[in-house]
């Protein structure tokens, strides 16, 4: 996993070998090439954190009839107008009106009232429901806190109530369509499905729905010197961390990840691999093997896939005037032009990266409003002044508070600081003209957690 950085060049040179990008340039190439996927009909929960790209309509109205919103008994109002502690209505129980409960129920007459459940529909008759707290509960006795068994006790249902409280009309009463009223925009194009809104479409009766679906990433990591993790070290090897944390942050932006175990660094080999994986990719990001050491192997293996049998592929090697994170690729790949981000194989430069530019790819494939994390300013918090390198925009990573609107750096600017980046909620923003950041000044910072 080479490392290796190419001289300095002057930014903006009209292109070629020597161009360096600036962060903004390679991020717009990136979404300028990247276009929503169609649409797919997915079931509820395969679609959550989806965005809908069409109108739900209601087609029965929420709730579909009158119901209780209490355990208690359904009861004309004029039967309890006066009832209190001392003197209560007593009124005989004609029945009992289960949640779920088919058929119009007993119907409610002068005197009378019917024991009703929550969720149960409001029996003909009834204009109110009095909450079983309100009542002795049929036992004859003081106010109840719950209903007596009907099993245990089979004459509650056709016994005698006494009610301590009036009601109004329509108390404890969910009316029909209070919720949604049928013909209603349930949820419109463009939302994104949460746990709220998928529990709307059921509740509406809709099995699947039409949205953009989640991006199938494939990640893949390079170098002869990764292990596995849980795998011993032999000289000269370290564990890969990359294609985990790279696949976690694909999950977190909303795609569907799958890691690719490393590659060694050998071009063939790796050209087979995108290969065999371009079956299940929408997108493909490799971390390694970018920059111009002698084993840059994704870049011995992409840089001439653009041929005349895959018009318009290719995968383009750029200098980026950012630190860390200079050597970056994007292009596509493959038959159907799959997406393909290269990112350096540095642990804190491959993570900024994907931050930086394979995040909002993610989500501009979902469609969703927020391809970028939220920026906001801070005042950094420092016992000395931070030295930024002349032209290049400098990320740091740093703990956001909100509560003070400062910002701590975290580590330094080293790009192989995995430890400190684990600490981190945020990348502290240095503009490219800026050399020195005294502390106390005002920065932007992108905010890695919502």
């Amino acid at each position: 996993m080479s490392t290796t950085e190419a001289p300095p060049a002057t930014v903006g040179d009209g292109g070629g070998p020597d161009r360096v990008w600036s962060v903004d340039e390679h991020l717009d190439d990136i979404l300028g090439a990247i276009h929503p996927l169609e649409p797919i009909e997915l079931q509820l929960l395969d679609a959550q954190g989806c965005v809908l790209v069409e109108d739900v309509t209601v087609p029965v109205s929420l709730p579909p009839f009158d119901n209780s919103s209490m355990d208690g008994y359904a009861v004309r109002v004029a039967d309890i107008a006066d009832a209190s502690t001392e003197f209560p209505a007593v009124l005989t129980v004609i029945g009992d009106v289960a949640a779920g409960s088919g058929g119009a129920g007993p119907s409610v007459g002068p005197g009378e009232a019917a024991r009703i459940m929550t969720g149960a529909p409001l029996p003909p008759g009834a204009e109110a429901v009095v909450p079983v707290e309100w009542t002795d509960g049929g036992s004859g006795g003081g106010p109840a806190t719950a209903f007596r068994s009907a099993g245990a006790n089979p004459g509650d249902s056709a016994g005698e109530v006494r009610v301590h409280r009036p009601a109004t009309a329509r108390a404890h009463v969910r009316a029909a369509g209070s919720d949604v009223r049928a013909g209603d925009t349930a949820l419109a194009a463009g939302t994104v499905l949460g746990p709220p809104q998928i529990g709307l479409l059921a509740a509406i009766g809709r099995a699947t729905v039409l949205v953009r679906p989640r991006p199938r990433v494939v990640v893949l990591s390079t170098g002869s010197e990764l292990v596995q993790p849980g795998e011993e070290l032999s000289a000269g090897q370290i564990h890969d961390s990359n294609s985990f944390a790279l696949a976690a942050a694909a999950r977190d932006a909303g795609a569907i990840a799958y890691r690719v175990g490393a590659v060694t660094d050998d071009a063939e080999h790796l050209r087979d691999t995108i290969e065999d994986q371009l079956v299940r990719a929408d997108l493909m990001v490799t971390t390694g093997g970018v920059s111009v050491g002698a084993y840059d192997v994704v870049k011995e293996a992409l840089a001439h896939t653009g041929d005349e049998d895959e018009p318009g592929s290719g995968v383009d090697f750029r200098k980026l005037a950012m630190q860390p994170g200079k050597p970056q690729g994007f292009g596509s790949i493959g038959p159907d032009h799959t997406p393909l981000l290269a990112l350096p194989g540095n642990p804190v430069s491959s993570y900024v990266s994907f931050e930086l530019f394979v995040r909002p790819a993610i989500r501009t494939l979902m469609a969703l409003p927020d391809v970028h994390r939220p920026v906001v300013r801070a005042t950094l918090k420092a016992d000395k002044e931070l030295a930024s390198p002349s032209g290049k925009r400098q990320f740091l990573r740093g703990t956001h508070d909100a509560d003070t609107g400062t910002v701590t750096p975290v580590g330094g600017a080293g790009s192989h600081l995995v430890a400190a980046l684990a600490h981190a909620d945020c990348l502290l923003v240095v503009p490219e003209d800026t050399t020195a950041l005294a502390p106390g000044s005002e920065v932007d910072v992108v905010l890695l957690t919502r």
